[in-house]
């Protein structure tokens, strides 16, 4: 009698269970499921739908297609199978961080995303089951938004005393070593980890590169002691249903919450030095700068996933709440962006610019909309009405005494050319509207 055979949701959920069920139990002969037809061509679905420039090999998602996908897929196979697979060089591309400073994105080919994200769809399914509830980046029904929303209940909770973390270069300084040994925790399959250490081992000798599939995972494993340790913290110090300290993570974004009560008075500066201490042996360190401890009893502010925190009293002067608006740096982010889609907009058409516009808009509105976001969007709405009408003035070759508002009307812009127009504001929900 045949087995029936199971698809890639089964499997995973098969394979998450099993893990859940039993925390000491290793994985074997679970590459053949990574190198799967079923599994490299979810890889690729995802992988095109995150879109991305192409890497060192110039191909892009329309040339595989055009050639043949089917068989793109098959030769990954064929290399994964043979143990003749090796991944390429990454593209590496300078991404400004403001004050002169940039960030290293390394993107690898499409080949190697595939090849990234079909491993990370099986070995998600193995440590999905082992992370900390406190991790919010990068995981199955898990958000940017919950983790705003587990955020703002802690302070509301009156943990008004906040430990603003910043990491000192965090995916540079993965050290191999203690990753691949946290993986084997989970997996004895060695093909599984030959491919690990291939991937890893492609850009240096030490880090994880931003860009590629695999790296947010392996960022979730590499933290995954340090969320569990501030987890029984937590557990520890609680008082009924109220937490004294309380942890949230979001890759390498970390805010630790600490109760305001005079009782609590210097757990912030514990709190600070046990999280040096879980990092020491990790080989990551603290931007001293940049981490910082606020309180926002003092109407000071912290911030966390691109918004400001910050306690205001009500209109009614009756109590207070918790205000969310977009950072200066995010706000600088989407003008920057602006400007780029416009500059490089060459001989392109008004309307394919606009749409351009509209895609980076959407993406950046659909997230900041939850916060208390209106004075942030009619300053950027404003400065890419502006942009606008400045583009088609000059295009107009007429002297430009102005931005051209009288001549380009808003109905123009918004009815004709379709300028993005969706400002509308959507509070953030509380934590279970986002389970």
């Amino acid at each position: 009698m045949t087995k029936a055979l199971i698809n890639l949701q089964d499997l995973r959920r098969r394979i998450y269970r099993k893990a859940k069920s039993d925390k000491t139990h290793r994985f074997w002969g679970i590459f053949v499921h990574v190198a799967k037809m079923e599994t490299l061509r979810e890889a690729y679905r995802i992988a095109k739908r995150n879109g991305g420039a192409p890497g060192t090999d110039g191909l892009t998602f329309s040339d595989i297609e055009t050639e043949c996908l089917d068989k793109f897929l098959l030769s990954i196979r064929d290399d994964l199978l043979s143990g003749c697979y090796q991944p390429q060089k990454y593209r590496k591309v300078e991404i400004p961080k403001g004050k002169g400073k940039t960030r290293i994105l390394q993107i690898p080919t499409i080949r190697d995303r595939v090849v990234q994200g079909s491993l990370k769809l099986i070995l998600e399914a193995i440590f999905e089951a082992d992370f900390c509830p406190n991790s919010y980046g990068f995981r199955p029904k898990r958000s940017p938004h919950l983790a705003l929303a587990e955020v703002r209940r802690s302070v509301l909770r009156r943990m008004s005393r906040v430990i603003d973390v910043d990491l000192t270069s965090f995916f540079d300084s993965i050290q191999h070593s203690l990753l691949l040994d946290k993986i084997a925790r989970r997996v004895k399959d060695p093909e599984v980890m030959r491919l690990v250490k291939q991937i890893i081992k492609t850009a240096g000798k030490i880090g994880v590169p931003q860009g590629g599939p695999f790296s947010p995972l392996a960022a979730n494993i590499y933290l995954n002691d340090l969320d569990w340790y501030f987890d029984s913290i937590r557990r520890k110090t609680a008082e009924g249903d109220y937490e004294a300290v309380n942890y949230h993570r979001f890759a390498d974004d970390i805010v630790i919450t600490v109760s305001g009560h005079h009782t609590k008075s210097g757990w912030d500066k514990l709190a600070l030095r046990r999280l040096k201490e879980q990092l020491v042996p990790l080989g990551v360190t603290l931007n001293e700068e940049k981490t910082q401890v606020v309180d926002i009893l003092k109407e000071e502010s912290f911030s966390f996933l691109g918004f400001d925190f910050r306690r205001v009293t009500n209109r009614q002067r009756t109590g207070h709440f918790i205000l969310l608006t977009p950072n200066k740096k995010a706000r600088k982010a989407i003008k920057a962006k602006i400007r780029e889609i416009i500059n490089n907009g060459g001989a392109t058409s008004a309307k394919d610019i606009i749409s351009r516009l509209n895609l980076s808009l959407a993406g950046w509105v659909n997230y900041f909309r939850v916060g208390n976001s209106n004075r942030a969007f009619s300053e950027v709405r404003d400065y890419l009405e502006m942009k606008v009408r400045t583009l088609l003035t000059r295009r107009k070759r007429r002297q430009k005494r102005s931005v051209g508002w009288r001549r380009w009307s808003n109905e123009y812009l918004y009815g004709v050319l379709g300028l993005f127009w969706d400002w509308k504001i959507h509070p953030l929900g509380n934590v279970d509207a986002y389970k």
